[in-house]
């Protein structure tokens, strides 16, 4: 059984760390994971020991952290202002000014720092004492406490106020980041409805749209966002896809279309018959998906946390020996070297990689959601940029998996010759003579003497005349002459009374903009395509060469698709599959990273797929790969920049050439840069 919480109140990503941890060491846990960018703890136990397992994992949050609530998911929390913690810094700062100005020689002036340290860093100091009591000892907070106790023991007090109170800026700097990422995740969540007009004998009820049954029909005003996925009974209107799709440009509706959930309605009044609950409905799963992504972090994500956890009990180490081995040794006095040691904790402290690392993947995903891009989790981000094959299946993905007639040649009147040819498809359940009839907007002809010839076409009489519909072996088989087609597509032949009277193309329509894609994709660093098809191989052929494709493989079975997925998958590059998400969930399944281009409503594109494509267009695929790139640049730029000052600061502060404000810069200040930088992704296009 899975229960989840929301930990409001929860502003450090060590913390959540700690929390995971420790409700992870409770007896009967089977999982339990603190998402810090969600405010999530989920604990997945048996059903008989919840209860319990629950209650002792909030009383380990209250230990833990006493300031993070522990509520259920749906409880609402009003932000709370920054404004306070402004003032007491702005403060701080003035004061710390005037007693480093006027106490230079005064007798109280360690009494007057005394007062400035506690009521700037009261909090940081609760919280390590706090956490010692509970075993949870080399964190951040415990750093601080030691070093600026230590500096006001060896009589260096502006030092000691100065380091607590920058800290405590950057804890800022760090605190406005992560809300200002979760209100960036926040604002796709707009898109969840808060009530629906049920229509009821004759009557407009506001009710919760988790009350709407499948087939009640509910009334969509104007401006209105739309609750639940149905079919549009009544009325015309044109909608906004933007929250879902990215697209800015509005979409036509009418009677019996499908409209989907998490849409706002511009301009008409629409009556819609209901055909999904509330909880299966496009917009539900869409929130899930984007609420519950950055649960499943990513290789560097996981590579932080577990080098914070024990990075940070060797520094303290270090520092232990710094402050005591050098003067044993050596003789010299024990200040200079216990300065050196309290320097290296201030250098030491973790925040800008553990904090930096995850909020930058989750700007990517937050990015990428605004874009029209699902991606699943941070792990996907980290594949997606790496991939250097894409493989593509044809129909549904990078055609419209729609087949229309394109071509229509004829020796006599057209509108007769297309009226023959409907006539003479008319009974037939296959896609292309579907498509033909379809095509053809006037009243048919009745047909005698149907006779289907396999493999080959059809023979029927139609107002006296007899005709030939189908392939270039059927007027072969009854040699009459023509002049073979060579277009792309389907090519159906017709014959009049024994006599070759035209044809027509049926292709399966490219969607928009496919060649530039591919183009897109090799600039960004692909250097494989691969197209994978059931389609003939004079199609495919055509349709690879038209595009731009590298390798065709035609006339597969599903299984062909798994198998030729395999032997790419065989090299070392990462490799990507995209699919329609209807029958390709195994490919999707087997790839590096699945990219789902089902559609708006394909439950099986938003299962299957790790990243979901949502208004079906290829040219959205190299703005994954963009966005995923971008943000992996970033994060390694956090990586690289954050260990590289720290590793040269704590060198020079172990020789005695860095000061605490030195120190200061390298955990504040690197901090502050790393956050800002990671903020970056939440504006990658």
């Amino acid at each position: 059984m899975e229960k989840v919480y929301r930990l409001d109140g929860l502003d450090c990503a060590n913390c959540a760390a700690k929390i995971e941890r420790s409700v992870q060491q409770i007896k009967g846990v089977e999982q339990a994971q603190v998402d810090f960018m969600s405010t999530k703890l989920t604990i997945v136990a048996p059903e008989k020991d919840i209860e319990r397992i629950s209650d002792e994992a909030k009383e380990i949050v209250n230990k833990l952290e006493p300031d993070v609530e522990v509520n259920s998911v749906q409880t609402e929390k009003a932000e709370e202002s920054s404004k306070g913690k402004i003032i007491q810094i702005v403060a701080a700062i003035v004061a710390l000014a005037l007693l480093a100005l006027f106490t230079p020689a005064m007798p109280w002036k360690l009494a007057a720092y005394l007062i400035l340290y506690l009521w700037i860093g009261y909090d940081v100091l609760k919280t390590a004492i706090t956490n010692i009591f509970h075993g949870e000892i080399f964190d951040e907070n415990f750093l601080m406490a030691i070093a600026t106790v230590g500096a006001i023991a060896i009589g260096e007090y502006p030092e000691a106020v100065a380091v607590m109170l920058f800290y405590q800026v950057g804890e800022f700097f760090q605190d406005y980041a992560v809300a200002k990422s979760r209100k960036s995740i926040s604002s796709l969540l707009a898109i969840r409805p808060d009530s629906a007009n049920l229509i009821q004998n004759g009557e407009v009820k506001k009710v919760a749209p988790e009350s709407i049954k499948v087939g009640d029909r509910i009334l969509i005003k104007p401006g209105e966002k739309v609750p639940l996925d149905g079919i549009v009974k009544e009325g015309n209107s044109m909608l906004d896809t933007s929250a879902l799709t990215g697209e800015s440009v509005p979409r036509s509706i009418h009677p019996d279309e499908q409209i989907l959930s998490g849409f706002i309605n511009q301009s008409g009044q629409l009556t819609v018959e209901v055909t999904t609950t509330f909880g299966e409905s496009t917009v539900s799963k869409i929130l899930d998906l984007v609420e519950n992504a950055s649960s499943k972090k990513a290789p560097a994500e996981n590579f932080i946390t577990s080098f914070a956890r024990y990075y940070t009990p060797i520094v303290v180490g270090l520092a232990v020996l710094l402050a005591v081995v050098p003067p044993l040794v050596t003789g010299e006095p024990f200040y200079d070297w216990v300065y050196r040691a309290l320097t290296f904790l201030v250098i030491s402290c973790p925040c800008a990689l553990v904090i930096s690392v995850p909020l930058s993947f989750f700007g990517g995903i937050g990015g990428a959601s605004k874009a029209g891009v699902l991606i699943k989790g941070s792990n996907y981000i980290e594949t997606l940029a790496n991939v250097e094959t894409l493989v593509f299946d044809k129909t549904g993905t990078l055609t419209k998996g729609v087949f229309e007639v394109q071509t229509v040649e004829t020796t006599i009147d057209q509108k007769d010759f297309l009226r023959y040819v409907a006539s003479a498809e008319q009974s037939s359940s296959h896609p292309i003579a579907q498509s033909i009839v379809n095509y053809v907007d006037q009243p048919l002809s009745p047909v005698s003497q149907l006779e289907e010839i396999a493999g080959f076409g059809i023979s029927v009489e139609i107002e006296g005349h007899h005709f030939l519909v189908g392939n270039e072996k059927l007027l072969a088989k009854y040699d009459i002459p023509f002049q073979a087609v060579n277009d792309i597509g389907t090519i159906v032949y017709v014959a009049m009374d024994g006599k070759y009277i035209g044809h027509l193309v049926i292709a399966d329509e490219l969607k928009d903009n496919v060649s530039e894609a591919l183009t897109e994709v090799k600039n960004l660093g692909v250097k494989r395509t691969v197209m994978l098809t059931g389609d003939n191989r004079g199609i495919a052929d055509a349709i690879g060469k038209k595009i731009g494709i590298d390798q065709v493989y035609s006339e597969l079975l599903p299984e062909d698709k798994v198998n030729h997925l395999e032997a790419e998958l065989k090299s070392d590059q990462k490799t990507a599959f995209v699919g329609d998400g209807m029958n390709d969930a195994p490919v999707l399944a087997r790839a590096d990273v699945g990219i789902a281009m089902g559609g708006l409503g394909s439950d099986a594109a938003i299962e299957a797929a790790d990243v979901v494509i949502m208004d079906d267009q290829p040219a959205k695929i190299p703005v994954a790969i963009r966005i995923a790139r971008k943000t992996m640049g970033i994060v390694k730029q956090n990586i690289v920049f954050a260990i590289g000052v720290k590793v040269l600061v704590l060198i020079l502060g172990a020789l005695g050439f860095a000061t605490m404000y030195a120190a200061v810069f390298a955990d504040v200040g690197v901090t502050v840069i790393a956050v800002l930088n990671a903020m970056r992704c939440l504006r990658i296009k």
